[in-house]
């Protein structure tokens, strides 16, 4: 068990630091440039979903910030229900 609880907290970490420079690349690189179109097409697929359905905010875009509290969530969830199991 111990070893799915790690392969969960690096999964979503490693999706929260990709979240994070997503957004971070957004603001200095040009979405042409090939890491951020690589990023991009991981992280994309994930946020879309959200922005359908958080209303629109002007200009601030929310969704990077709920995916991640998402993310969050369900690691939650799965260690809790792994650990209860075993």
């Amino acid at each position: 068990m111990g070893f799915i609880i790690s392969l969960i907290n690096i999964t979503v970490d490693v999706v929260t630091l990709l979240v994070i420079i997503q957004v971070l690349l957004s603001f200095f690189m040009s979405p042409y440039h090939p890491i951020r179109q690589t990023i991009d097409r991981i992280i994309q697929p994930m946020l879309d979903p959200i922005r359908r359905v958080l209303p629109q905010t002007g200009m601030l875009d929310f969704s990077p910030m709920v995916l991640i509290l998402l993310l969050y969530i369900v690691r939650s969830l799965l260690i809790g229900v792994l650990r209860s199991i075993s």
